[in-house]
Protein backbone atom coordinates (compact mmCIF):
# COMPACT_ATOMS: atom_id res chain seq x y z
CA UNK A 1 0.00 0.00 0.00
CA UNK A 2 1.52 3.35 -1.02
CA UNK A 3 1.40 6.45 1.17
CA UNK A 4 -1.19 9.10 0.63
CA UNK A 5 -0.10 11.80 -1.86
CA UNK A 6 1.18 15.04 -0.34
CA UNK A 7 -1.45 17.79 -0.33
CA UNK A 8 -0.44 20.89 -2.32
CA UNK A 9 0.65 23.75 -0.05
CA UNK A 10 0.61 27.45 -0.75
CA UNK A 11 4.14 28.60 0.00
CA UNK A 12 5.28 32.03 -1.08
CA UNK A 13 8.45 32.14 -3.15
CA UNK A 14 10.01 35.19 -1.50
CA UNK A 15 13.57 33.92 -1.09
CA UNK A 16 16.33 34.56 -3.56
CA UNK A 17 18.15 31.37 -4.71
CA UNK A 18 21.45 32.60 -3.23
CA UNK A 19 19.84 32.76 0.24
CA UNK A 20 19.04 29.04 0.42
CA UNK A 21 22.12 28.01 2.43
CA UNK A 22 23.21 29.36 5.81
CA UNK A 23 26.44 28.14 7.40
CA UNK A 24 28.90 29.04 10.13
CA UNK A 25 31.31 31.79 9.07
CA UNK A 26 34.79 30.66 8.08
CA UNK A 27 33.91 26.99 7.64
CA UNK A 28 34.11 25.57 4.11
CA UNK A 29 30.90 23.90 2.91
CA UNK A 30 32.78 20.72 2.05
CA UNK A 31 33.61 20.17 5.73
CA UNK A 32 30.12 20.78 7.14
CA UNK A 33 27.25 18.42 7.77
CA UNK A 34 24.09 19.65 6.12
CA UNK A 35 20.58 19.90 7.56
CA UNK A 36 17.81 20.29 4.98
CA UNK A 37 14.61 22.14 5.83
CA UNK A 38 11.69 21.72 3.46
CA UNK A 39 10.14 24.82 1.93
CA UNK A 40 6.77 24.17 3.58
CA UNK A 41 8.47 23.86 6.99
CA UNK A 42 10.26 27.15 6.39
CA UNK A 43 7.02 28.84 5.32
CA UNK A 44 5.16 27.58 8.41
CA UNK A 45 7.87 28.97 10.72
CA UNK A 46 7.90 32.26 8.82
CA UNK A 47 4.14 32.69 9.10
CA UNK A 48 3.96 31.72 12.78
CA UNK A 49 7.15 33.32 14.12
CA UNK A 50 7.85 36.28 11.82
CA UNK A 51 4.32 37.23 10.74
CA UNK A 52 2.94 36.37 14.24
CA UNK A 53 0.06 34.33 12.85
CA UNK A 54 -1.63 31.63 14.85
CA UNK A 55 -1.22 28.09 13.57
CA UNK A 56 -4.86 28.14 12.44
CA UNK A 57 -4.28 31.36 10.45
CA UNK A 58 -1.08 29.96 8.92
CA UNK A 59 -2.97 26.80 7.98
CA UNK A 60 -5.59 28.86 6.14
CA UNK A 61 -2.90 30.76 4.23
CA UNK A 62 -1.05 27.55 3.32
CA UNK A 63 -4.20 25.57 2.59
CA UNK A 64 -3.52 22.89 5.20
CA UNK A 65 -4.83 21.95 8.66
CA UNK A 66 -3.68 23.54 11.91
CA UNK A 67 -2.29 20.18 13.04
CA UNK A 68 -0.13 19.95 9.92
CA UNK A 69 1.18 23.47 10.56
CA UNK A 70 2.04 22.42 14.12
CA UNK A 71 4.01 19.40 12.87
CA UNK A 72 5.82 21.51 10.24
CA UNK A 73 6.76 24.22 12.77
CA UNK A 74 7.99 21.66 15.32
CA UNK A 75 10.09 19.86 12.71
CA UNK A 76 11.54 23.08 11.30
CA UNK A 77 12.45 24.53 14.70
CA UNK A 78 14.22 21.31 15.65
CA UNK A 79 16.26 21.36 12.43
CA UNK A 80 17.14 25.05 12.79
CA UNK A 81 18.29 24.67 16.40
CA UNK A 82 20.23 21.51 15.55
CA UNK A 83 22.08 23.31 12.76
CA UNK A 84 22.97 26.27 14.99
CA UNK A 85 24.02 24.20 18.01
CA UNK A 86 26.14 21.72 16.06
CA UNK A 87 27.66 24.16 13.57
CA UNK A 88 25.95 22.59 10.57
CA UNK A 89 24.90 24.16 7.28
CA UNK A 90 21.14 24.82 7.00
CA UNK A 91 19.78 24.30 3.49
CA UNK A 92 16.31 25.45 2.48
CA UNK A 93 14.91 23.04 -0.10
CA UNK A 94 12.74 24.81 -2.68
CA UNK A 95 9.86 23.20 -4.52
CA UNK A 96 10.64 23.86 -8.17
Amino acid sequence: MSPRPKKPRNCCKHRRPEDRIFKPAGAPMSELEKVAIEHDEFEAVRLCDVESMTQAEAGEVMGISRGTVQRLVCSARKKIVEAVLHGQALMIELDE
